[in-house]
Order: C-alpha cells, then sequence, then structure tokens
C-alpha cells in the first residue's frame, strides 16, 4: 500500500512541480526556467479571461445545485410513495456517460435543434445561437451540468433528512411551528454537516470542470466557455507546452485549497455537529 501510493500519488505530484519549472516540449531539449513559468501565466491575458470563466461557471453553477437538489430532496420526503425510484431517476444522468450526455445536449441545442424550435414556437421570434452566443454557452453549459451533477447531492441530502430524529420533528410540530418555521430552524441546522460536505465536494468539482465546455461548445464561441481544465488541457496536449501546463495545474490546485480551506474556516460558524 505504502509504495502504491507513493507511486502513483506522491512521485506525480513531485514529478509535476519539477516539470512546471522547466521549459518542457514534448519534443525538444528540456530547459529549466524557475519561475518563469508562473509569471508568463500570470502576465497571460488569456489566463484572467479562463479564469473568470471557471469563476462564472461556480458561481453559477454551485448555488444552483445546492438549491435545487435540496429542494428535491424535500419533496421527496420519507413520507412521498415511490421516493426510491425519484431518488433513481434523478440519479440516473449521473451514472450515464459525460461526454454522450454533451454530444446529445449539442444536438439539442444546435441551431434548428429541439431548443431553437421550442423557443419560436413559444416566443414566435428567431431562436439566438445557444451555443454561438457567448451568454447562451455559458448557460448552457452551466444547465447541462446541473442536469448530470444533482443527483449525487439529492442522495446525499436525502441520507441526511431520513437520518434527521423523529421525535424532534413531532415536538417541534406539537409546539405550533409551521413547515417554514420547523425547516429553516430545525431541518437545517440538523442538515447542516451533509449541506457542508456537498458544498465543498460541488465547490472542488466544479473548479475542475472539463467535458462539458470542452465536448458542449470546444471552449467557444472565441474563448467565452474555455475553463482553467480546458485550457490546461490545450496547453499541454495541443501546444505540447508540458511545463506551462503543470504550472496551470498546481495555480488551479492552489486555488481549489484555497477555497477549500476558507470553507473549512467558515464551517465552525454554521455546521452544527452532535446532539
Amino acid at each position: 500500500m505504502v509504495i502504491g501510493f507513493g507511486l502513483f500519488m506522491v512521485y506525480p505530484l513531485i514529478a509535476s512541480i519539477v516539470v512546471s519549472l522547466y521549459d518542457w516540449p514534448v519534443f525538444g531539449e528540456r530547459t529549466f526556467v524557475g519561475l518563469d513559468n508562473y509569471r508568463s501565466l500570470l502576465d497571460a491575458s488569456t489566463f484572467w479571461t479562463v479564469l473568470r470563466n471557471t469563476l462564472v461557471f461556480v458561481l453559477a453553477y454551485v448555488p444552483a445545485n445546492i438549491a435545487i437538489s435540496l429542494g428535491l430532496a424535500v419533496w421527496i420526503s420519507p413520507r412521498i410513495r415511490g421516493r426510491g425510484l425519484y431518488r433513481a431517476l434523478f440519479f440516473l444522468p449521473a451514472v450515464t456517460p459525460l461526454v454522450a450526455n454533451a454530444v446529445v445536449w449539442q444536438v439539442i441545442f444546435s441551431p434548428g435543434g429541439f431548443a431553437a424550435s421550442t423557443w419560436s414556437s413559444v416566443t414566435g421570434g428567431e431562436a439566438p445561437n445557444f451555443l454561438g452566443s457567448s451568454t447562451w454557452a455559458m448557460a448552457v453549459v452551466v444547465m447541462l451540468s446541473l442536469w448530470q451533477g444533482i443527483g449525487y447531492n439529492l442522495l446525499i441530502f436525502s441520507a441526511g433528512l431520513d437520518a434527521l430524529p423523529e421525535d424532534v420533528m413531532e415536538a417541534a410540530t406539537l409546539d405550533g411551528a409551521g413547515t417554514v418555521r420547523r425547516f429553516w430552524s430545525i431541518v437545517l441546522p440538523l442538515l447542516s454537516p451533509s449541506l457542508f460536505f456537498a458544498l465543498v465536494m460541488t465547490l472542488i468539482s466544479s473548479f475542475q470542470v472539463f467535458a462539458q465546455p470542452f465536448v458542449l461548445t470546444g471552449g467557444g464561441p472565441g474563448d467565452a466557455t474555455e475553463t482553467l481544465v480546458t485550457y490546461l488541457y490545450r496547453t499541454g496536449f495541443e501546444r505540447f507546452d508540458m511545463g506551462m501546463a503543470s504550472a496551470v495545474a498546481w495555480v488551479v490546485f492552489g486555488l481549489i485549497m484555497l477555497v477549500t480551506a476558507l470553507q473549512f474556516l467558515g464551517q465552525r460558524r454554521w455546521v452544527h455537529y452532535g446532539d
């Protein structure tokens, strides 16, 4: 186990740090450049564009994912018949291949596709080019990600709701607490550990979004949906600059670690453990 951990985890991490300090083309001579890759990355306008795109995706996707999955979990409560079937149906997109889903969505939102036809039928006007518009393209990427991703958090929240103590809920009802009051004063505090876990995992995955923009829009139009990880891929496997790609990877890692650390610091104020 120790050998496997060192071979498949520690060694690649150390190797990527070393590579990030070199001008490391796939073919040709490798030259030590120190921190020049990081300086060049931070000086490049493209980096700030893809960072902005990534943050836009994160800020749109994470709150929507948490809100929708929590709302669905509350709706599919222990009192709903067939709740297992509902959970399975909502989780189904999460276990289907993401690339295949993206191709289907690409057909749906292409000019003349189902989305454009529906838009024209409802509004009577010409449908926008959903995948060719810088505004709509990111919205479609977010919608695909939500459709694909809410199933995970739905199961987490459903498990948390099923574990709520019934005596506490019954006592609150007897005390005259309504549905809304019980939700905000009892359900959410007791569900806060599940909420925190879902928030951490969803934020981490959202910073690593790749397949959705890569397959659905190719990062376009222009660079409107290019994210940090698609930029990393193009740097390493299209421009064959492994040194810069490794630098991008470590910047992404640093951002994720920073955001995760801030969440763990902030959770002390709103996450309630124990009785």
